[in-house]
């Protein structure tokens, strides 16, 4: 662990940024790439440790993987042309590799096993490996497969029809890719809307997917077909610096190349739910993900209630909003949101914490928190819990304390932003 105290002395943030590529479409351009026949490159790609231990996978599969700078060209033969693996599958500390790659390994012809790092090891993975079951596949793990390590004996699947429980892209999206090499029609029908990147991806390989009132049906049997890929900003990211410049006086930022997913912006929403001073500007040339330049100015901001099916939609940007919230007048009510319990920490938990040691006056729900603000925030040394996205709240805390700020652990950063701390020095 490397410790980093972090003092700016309440600067003003200026400047342009181009955020680095989406984590979500990463990943899956190189799942998709390896699973496709023919060659898939890609440009924008995400060079942070998470999508490094997806590609790190896929050539223990045999797939061959080239990757300079931002742009990566995937060569497969397809899933059938796989390769056994000799060395166990390690994911590191990324939950979209470990439970997609059980999708994509359950329909193979290969034997593997699967680990992550201790955070992965404590993420519950029956919320995949269950439906995954009923379709014929053979996964075996710690308490009967809740836990890593896992180990897949890939095997001839049959198509299911689903109701998902909760709103996840991973388990959606887990079954999507083993309906893919199912016998039949693998139907997923979804209450909540989550995160649409694995449909939207199959279609730009050559796959047919229907979608109809949240019923998404994926035909069995279908050959993906190698093809370019062009990775946006992840929103995800870019939301640490769409808070920072709302909440920093006097500034004001422009973000390149955003993607603004309809199942991924509600962080958008909320900014002007606040009265946050924000501009989107759609781009043209978008590719299957739509993308835009995004201008955040610093403005008076006022409380609100984030629930119900905007939650999905934002999931990741709760530890960041709940900072916003503290610079806001009034209450912000966040609820809806137990998703936040097996994130890579109890992000609940983790984010009234450490923001009570900065003076914040937060209070933890069952589902959520309740923020009471404007607050002036003081320094601290805070915990990161390993979890990059409490690590960058911190960071962004840093701008507006009094007093410096101490991250336990920033090097877990790199797991999605490798470049944050150097683009914090360019804006400030």
């Amino acid at each position: 662990m490397s410790e980093k105290v972090l003092q700016y002395d309440k600067p003003s943030l200026q400047g342009t940024l181009t955020i680095p590529g989406d984590k979500s479409v990463s990943h899956r351009s190189v799942m998709f790439g390896a699973i496709a026949t023919g060659k898939t490159t890609v440009d924008g790609f995400l060079l942070g440790e998470d999508c490094l231990s997806t590609i790190d996978c896929f050539r223990k599969l045999g797939v061959k993987i080239d990757v300079e700078g931002t742009n990566v060209s995937i060569d497969s033969p397809g899933i059938e042309g796989w390769q056994e693996p000799t060395e166990v599958l390690y994911t590191g500390n990324s939950g979209t590799t470990t439970r997609l790659m059980l999708g994509i390994l359950a329909g193979s012809n290969v034997h593997s096993v699967m680990t992550g790092d201790a955070s992965i090891g404590k993420r519950p993975m029956r919320r995949v490996i269950d439906p995954l079951r009923q379709m014929g596949a053979h996964i075996t793990g710690r308490a009967d497969g809740q836990y890593t390590p896992l180990a897949i004996q890939g095997t001839t699947l049959q198509a299911i029809d689903y109701q998902m429980p909760v709103a996840s892209a991973q388990v959606k999206s887990a079954i999507l890719l083993a309906g893919l090499r199912a016998e039949g029609t693998t139907i997923v029908r979804e209450t909540e809307v989550s995160r649409d990147h694995t449909e939207r991806m199959l279609r730009q390989f050559g796959a047919q997917v229907d979608e109809v009132d949240g019923v998404i049906a994926l035909q069995g049997g279908q050959t993906l077909k190698g093809t370019h890929v062009s990775v946006p900003g992840d929103i995800s990211s870019a939301a640490f610096f769409l808070v920072a410049g709302a909440i920093c006086e006097g500034s004001k930022i422009t973000l390149e190349n955003v993607g603004v997913n309809p199942t991924r912006d509600g962080i958008i929403e909320v900014l002007h739910n606040m009265g946050a001073s924000i501009t989107v500007m759609p781009n043209e040339d978008s590719q299957s993900e739509p993308t835009a330049t995004i201008t955040i100015e610093t403005s008076a901001l006022k409380g609100t209630i984030i629930e119900g099916d905007i939650i999905p939609r934002l999931i990741d940007e709760i530890p960041i909003l709940a900072l916003l919230a503290t610079q806001a007048k009034g209450k912000t009510i966040i609820k809806d949101a137990e998703e936040l319990k097996v994130k890579e920490t109890d992000r609940i938990t983790a984010v009234v914490d450490e923001l009570k040691k900065l003076g914040a006056n937060i209070e933890a729900t069952e589902d959520g928190m309740i923020i009471e603000g404007p607050t002036s925030l003081r320094g601290a040394c805070l915990k990161t819990y390993g979890d990059h996205r409490i690590g960058m709240m911190g960071a962004v805390a840093a701008l507006i304390t009094d007093g410096s700020v101490t991250l336990d652990d920033a090097e877990c950063i790199a797991v999605s932003y490798p470049s944050f701390f150097e683009h914090i020095e360019e804006v400030k």
